[in-house]
This record gives structure tokens, C-alpha cells and sequence, in this order.
């Protein structure tokens, strides 16, 4: 086969946004870039990318100067600019962080001091009181603010970008698994699932849960450098009946995960989770409803009126973890030419929450890394 200008694998939300940003800017000097994005299911978005929150996070509680916090705040921006431009459905609700106790009223102001440090500006601390006046149905000791936060239709935004990547010439095809690769210094040769061969002179590792294993298959690149694949599953169970809440209510993050908050869809559903369970299959997605009892005991912390019987499972999705349950969580890992020894090659790995509010600022780093 000829050789082509990019490969992205996978085809979820920051895939898209990759493959979209590569062949922008491959068009500004050809008119026809051969830009293919490769995704073994039969749509986009079907795994992490359609099994999340769908929230638009701020850039709070990442640690200072990490991938994860640099690119979730220019990401933040990015994003609504997107959304805003293209009428993509979202919703800048803001939301409550709250303490329900002395000891975590105390991690509040860290929380709020490590958000600056991020670039997030614009937290506001609240007495339980004032946020009481916001929020009647919350019980809390005091909160803070984020006005923006929000929430997006994250199908909608998938379509917009894929139909970007097409409109600059480059294509997605579907039913199309990458299984491994062989590299040199002028050329990857990617091999798919069906036998063929695709030769092309950048490739992106996109594909998520599957990305670390997926990058100890390319032959000829180092691979010291590229972590495990661990799976941590997010269960999420439905509120049955109205909202007593206009904004996202979020406990003080726990270990692995933010806790299990409150948040809301476009169409005004409450969706409480995700939890954190670790699990070995990453196609485990059933919710077991005995999990029920543990949100309740969760809700009631700040919302302690919630009625019984009012939560029915929902829906659940496997964060792609590049740590174990008993280690440090990582940041995002974008391994380049200068990691692999391969250039044109990128893989992204670990690209969990905050990734989809992240992603135009993921595909800038990636373009960035490509072409400059």
C-alpha cells in the first residue's frame, strides 16, 4: 500500500479530536491528506467515550504542572469556544464541591489553593449557609463554587469532530482493529486484525483501554517506558424521579476517583456515580444493583433526604488506569520520538478523566509534537 500521511487508532472522543487537529493541519499544504482513523467497532465513541459523566471539568485537583492539569484548563477553554461556535448542546451549570465534616472543611482551602496553582481562578468558598441558598436540599459544612464546570452532549460533539476530520480530507473506517506494528526510522507498518498493511509516516496510539498493550506490539520501538493496562470500573445509578439540585454536587475526592457526585444531563436526568472498583475484565460493564446500598450510604452524606428505592442502576464504564489499585495515580502519558526512538510515533496512555474536556488541547500537544 502507498504510504499515508496519519494513522489515529481509535475512534472515542480524543481520537477524533487528534485525527481532526493532524489533518487541519496537513491541509494547509495539501489539499488532499491521507489522514485514516481506525477503529474496531462499528461507530465512534463506543467504549470509555460514551460511558463517562459528560462533564466539563475545570482543572481543580490535579496535581501542579501535570499533563492532566495544563491540559484540562486550556482544554476547558478550547471546548466551550468549540461547543459555543458549532451549537453543540451543553450547559455551563457550575458546581459545588462540599465538606460534611471539620476535617474536610480543612481540605477545602487545599483544594482551592491547588486549583490556582493550576490556573482555575475563579472558586468561590461558600459557608454552609450561602451554599445552602444555592442548593436548599444540600446538608454540608461549607462548599466551594466552580461556575465553570459544566456538562455536554458528547455524542454530538464526536459527530462535529468527525465530520471536521472529513471535511479536511481525511477519512474513519470502522471494523478495523490495529493488532500490532513494525517500525523503522522512515516508515510504521501497522497490521490489522484481517491481514492487511497499512504503511504510514505518523501514527497515533489512541485506542484507550487497549493503548498500553497495544504499544508493546510495535516492533522495533522501545517499549521500557510503557506502563501496564489496569481497569477500574465506574458504576452509575438514576435517580427516578425530578432533580432537587440545579448544579453538580461533588464530595471531596476520594482515592482513584472524585467520589460519588451528582450530576446531571441535558435533559435534566440525575445520574449519581461513578464509584471505584477495580476489575480484570475491561468488558465488564454490568452494575450490580446490591452496589445500590453503598450510594445511598454515599448520597445521604449531602443529600440526606434521599428517598428510598429512588435509585435504579444505570450504567457503568472502565477507567483506562496505567496504575495499580495500590499505587499513586498517574498522569496522562504522551510518549513521543524522544521516549520510543520512532519518530512520528505518539501513544497516549492513561487517558482517563479529565480526557474528554482535555481533548482540543490533547490533539494541540499531539500536532505540536508531530509537526514542530
Amino acid at each position: 500500500m502507498e504510504q499515508v500521511d496519519a494513522v489515529v487508532i481509535g475512534a472515542g472522543v480524543v481520537g477524533l479530536a487528534v485525527a481532526r487537529g493532524i489533518a487541519i493541519e496537513l491541509s494547509k499544504n495539501t489539499d488532499s491528506p491521507s489522514v485514516y482513523v481506525l477503529e474496531q467497532a462499528d461507530s465512534i465513541g463506543t467504549q470509555t467515550s460514551s460511558r463517562n459523566s459528560e462533564v466539563i471539568h475545570a482543572g481543580i485537583y490535579y496535581p501542579q504542572n501535570s499533563l492532566k492539569a495544563r491540559l484540562c484548563v486550556a482544554g476547558k477553554e478550547l471546548l466551550y469556544d468549540y461547543l459555543q461556535e458549532r451549537h453543540i448542546p451543553h450547559q455551563r451549570l457550575g458546581k459545588l464541591i462540599v465538606a460534611v465534616n471539620s476535617e474536610q472543611d480543612k481540605m477545602l482551602a487545599g483544594i482551592k489553593e491547588r486549583a490556582q496553582t493550576n490556573g482555575v481562578m475563579d472558586l468561590v468558598y461558600l459557608t454552609k449557609e450561602q451554599a445552602q441558598a444555592l442548593e436548599p436540599e444540600l446538608m454540608c459544612t461549607s462548599a466551594l463554587l466552580s461556575p465553570s464546570t459544566g456538562i455536554l452532549d458528547t455524542h454530538s460533539y464526536m459527530i462535529s469532530l468527525q465530520g471536521d476530520i472529513e471535511n479536511a480530507g481525511g477519512t474513519v473506517v470502522f471494523q478495523t482493529e490495529v493488532t500490532s506494528a513494525v517500525c523503522s526510522s522512515t516508515n510504521i507498518s501497522l497490521r490489522t486484525q484481517s491481514g492487511d498493511t497499512i504503511d504510514a509516516k505518523r501514527v497515533v496510539n489512541c485506542s484507550g483501554l487497549n493503548a498500553p498493550v497495544l504499544a508493546k506490539s510495535f516492533e522495533g520501538a522501545q517499549s521500557t517506558l510503557i506502563p501496564g493496562a489496569y481497569y477500574c470500573k465506574g458504576n452509575y445509578f438514576l435517580l427516578q424521579g425530578k432533580s432537587p439540585f440545579k448544579r453538580l454536587i461533588y464530595p471531596v475526592p476520594e482515592a482513584a476517583g472524585l467520589g460519588v457526585h451528582l450530576t446531571l444531563d441535558l435533559g435534566g436526568q440525575v445520574k449519581f456515580g461513578p464509584d471505584v472498583q477495580w476489575v480484570d475484565d475491561p468488558n465488564d460493564l454490568t452494575v450490580d444493583p446490591g452496589r445500590g446500598e453503598l450510594f445511598y450510604e454515599a448520597v445521604r452524606t449531602y443529600w440526606p433526604s434521599l428517598p428510598d428505592r429512588a435509585l435504579i442502576p444505570g450504567y457503568a464504564g472502565i477507567r483506562p488506569k496505567i496504575n495499580a489499585q495500590d499505587e499513586k495515580t498517574e498522569d496522562f502519558k504522551i510518549l513521543g520520538e524522544s521516549e520510543h526512538q520512532i519518530p512520528g510515533l505518539i501513544h497516549l496512555l492513561g487517558i482517563e478523566s479529565p480526557g474528554i474536556t482535555s481533548s482540543l488541547a490533547i490533539a494541540n500537544e499531539v500536532v505540536q509534537r508531530l509537526f514542530y
